[in-house]
Formats: structure tokens, C-alpha cells, sequence
């Protein structure tokens, strides 16, 4: 993988700086603000809208990126972080980095050639950083998590209406080879987004982004008919059938579907992580779905401390305003046990594709290793034990 080759993430700066000897300089830009504007300039209206656009005014998903500036850590002097070591232990397996990429429902739309999904996947084999791969895709699950070579991959439920199409969904992405089903609870109903409600832009009624429904034999059987006959039909019964309302007692369900771990996503209050536990679920994801679908005000790095304190020995990954390296180790102090990272690697594709999307971890990993160096933090463990100071 990328560590392998690189030795310390941080490495990364020494090739940038060695290339510039040469005359070269970055093809993209290594922060986050002037990635968001050139990617800004180059997306179409819609693509951008869909993908920057957030519940209401936008507060909470501005707070959410804003939050992490009133958390930080105290740096520590004389310790040899000569050696550094980022790896963390998630669902069985030993991943070189914490971090991973979240699950957007449209990557595919996000590259011109439409196949977003696999220039992310080729971005995870690049990097070593897993993909969470959405339900809402414009590549089959099976052709995403191939594209993803060595590197492990993690499948994003979106869970339908009809159990039979459910349990297809969960059934093929174990076969393909995931290693966790990370169900998203928040999205059974779509929040108010100005954005795309000001130029009457929904991407899937649009017939975008539903291949793993188009393409699996229990939609088709429903369906009565091949999608390609009738394509108003086929975005029809989708619509039918998208958002389930889960409650605990679907858990239990939702368990019986797979022998892959169970993550439930949007777990933002105390409670509601031990009830998730009491229910069975394996690991727990805070996120308000980077301030997409409700308005709430209060920023998820915020709601973080709450959730891993009820969480005890789960697992508690974390997404929702993640703009650079500093804030992954922030998290990671805070109680994440993996970070996900979302429009900053949606903006590398729309630029680069997976090469662009492979820039901005690498760009991410950096700056996290640069910051445990200096701050004298050598693995992810002393920085559990220093913690994040809240201003």
C-alpha cells in the first residue's frame, strides 16, 4: 500500500518540494479552500449544487466544518516521533491509515466519463484508503469494490423498502467481497435542500446514480420488465421503494441479512448509542450527514464526545466537516476510532479523477502526520491518551 512505499505519509511535502526543483509544480492545490474553488469553477451548476448544497441556510453544514476550530491539542516536547505509525485495527483488519472515504450518492456524476464511482475505487487502490461505497452509484457494487485492488471496501445501505431487495443489496456486496454494511438511518425522507429545489434538480428521478438497482434480479423481477424498456418506469418503482423507516427492532433484521459487521450512521446522541449497542449493531457512525438532510445547528464534531463516551469498546467512525489532516486527528483525539473524509475527494475527482481524488488523501494523510510529528504524538494511540482540548 502507499505507506509502504512512502514511509511516513508526511513524505509526501518532500516530493512536492522536490518536484518544484525540477519545475514542477502541484497539478492540484494541497488545501482545502483553494481545491473547493477550483473544483468550483470546473463542475456543472447542477453536479456542484447537489454536491455542495445543504439542508436549509446551510448553518449546520457550515458549523460542522467551522466546529473543529474550537478543538485542540496541546503539544508535547522531547518525544521521538522519529517513527511514526497511523495504522488502526477496524472490523478485523489492520488498515494503514484512519481514514476512509465516506459513501456520496453522487460519485458517479461527479467525473465527466460518469464513472466517478470507479475513479474513487482506483483513488482507494492508489492510496490504501478504504472506500465506502454508496448504494446510489453509477457502477455496479461488484465492478466499485474490484476496482479498489487490495485495498478493503465497505458497502453503504441505503435500505429499500421491499425486504427481498434489501436483503439482495446486502447479499451481493458480502459476496463481492465488503467487509461491513454501514446502513445510513437519516435519509428515509430527503431533507430540504434550497439548492436543488431552486432549479428542480433531484439527480436520481433524473434516472443518475441507480445502477445497483437497475442491475439487481430482485428490482428487475419487481419491475416486471428490463429497466432499459422503460426507464420512467424503472425511476418510478425506485422511488417506491427508496427510504425505509428503521426502528430498533430492524437491527435484529438488518443483522440476519449478512455475517458482515452492522455500522448504523447518523448516531449522534448518548442514548441512542447504547440502544444501537443493546440492539447488536457492531459499530456505531457519528455523522448528520454533512448537514444535508436536517438543519439542527449543532456541528456532528460536537455531538462526537457523547456518542463514543455511551459507545464503551464500539467502534465509533465519524464523518460531517472533515477539511483537512488537522481535523482527522482532532476526531481521532476526541474517541473516533476512523474518519471519514467526503467533499474534499469529491472535489479531487471532478478535477483529476482518481488521480485527483488520490492527491487530496495523500494531501489529508500529510498534514495528520505532520501535525502528530510535531506535536509529539507517534502513533494513534498517544493521541487517544493526550485527547482534544474544546476551547
Amino acid at each position: 500500500m502507499a505507506r509502504a512505499r512512502m514511509g511516513h505519509y508526511g513524505d509526501y511535502q518532500n516530493e512536492i518540494y522536490g518536484a518544484g526543483l525540477r519545475g514542477v509544480l502541484p497539478k492540484l492545490p494541497v488545501d482545502h479552500a483553494t481545491l473547493c474553488a477550483r473544483a468550483s469553477a470546473a463542475m456543472p451548476p447542477h453536479i456542484l449544487n447537489y454536491v455542495q448544497g445543504g439542508c436549509g441556510d446551510e448553518h449546520t453544514q457550515d458549523e460542522n466544518a467551522r466546529a473543529f476550530r474550537d478543538w485542540g491539542m496541546v503539544p508535547r516536547m522531547m518525544v521521538d516521533c522519529t517513527t511514526r505509525d497511523l495504522s488502526i485495527d477496524l472490523f478485523g483488519l489492520r488498515l494503514p491509515s484512519p481514514i476512509f472515504m465516506a459513501p456520496i450518492g453522487v460519485t458517479g456524476i461527479v467525473t465527466p466519463d460518469g464513472h466517478g464511482d470507479l475513479a474513487a475505487a482506483r483513488a482507494a487502490a492508489i492510496t490504501g484508503v478504504p472506500l465506502c461505497a454508496s448504494t446510489l452509484a453509477n457502477d455496479p457494487l461488484e465492478d466499485v469494490l474490484a476496482a479498489s485492488g487490495d485495498t478493503p471496501g465497505f458497502f453503504q445501505l441505503y435500505t429499500p423498502r421491499d425486504p427481498d431487495l434489501a436483503a439482495s443489496l446486502v447479499g451481493r456486496a458480502e459476496a463481492a467481497g465488503y467487509k461491513a454494511i454501514v446502513v445510513t438511518l437519516d435519509t428515509w425522507v430527503t431533507g430540504w435542500r434550497p439548492r436543488d429545489l431552486n432549479t428542480a434538480n433531484f439527480p436520481q428521478l433524473r434516472g443518475h446514480v441507480l445502477t445497483n438497482y437497475m442491475a439487481d434480479p430482485v428490482f428487475r423481477r419487481l419491475l416486471g420488465k428490463p429497466p432499459e424498456a422503460d426507464p420512467a418506469a424503472a425511476v418510478g418503482l425506485w422511488a417506491s421503494l427508496f427510504g425505509k423507516v428503521l426502528t430498533w427492532g430492524d437491527v435484529a433484521w438488518l443483522k440476519s441479512l449478512t455475517s458482515l459487521p452492522i455500522v448504523l450512521k447518523g448516531i449522534c446522541h448518548g442514548d441512542d448509542a447504547r440502544r444501537a449497542i443493546d440492539a447488536g449493531a457492531d459499530a456505531l457512525y457519528c455523522s448528520n450527514h454533512g448537514g444535508r438532510q436536517a438543519n439542527g445547528g449543532i456541528a456532528a464534531i460536537d455531538m462526537l464526545p457523547d456518542v463514543v463516551k455511551a459507545a464503551g469498546d464500539v467502534p465509533v467512525l465519524f464523518d460531517s466537516g472533515v477539511r483537512s489532516g488537522s481535523d482527522v486527528v482532532k476526531a481521532l483525539a476526541i474517541g473516533a476510532r476512523a474518519v471519514g473524509i467526503g467533499r474534499p475527494y469529491s472535489y479531487g475527482l471532478a478535477l483529476d479523477g482518481a488521480a485527483g481524488a488520490a492527491h487530496v488523501l495523500k494531501c489529508i494523510l500529510a498534514e495528520a502526520d505532520l501535525l502528530m510529528a510535531v506535536n509529539g504524538y507517534p502513533t494513534i494511540a498517544d493521541v487517544r491518551a493526550a485527547g482534544a482540548r474544546r476551547r
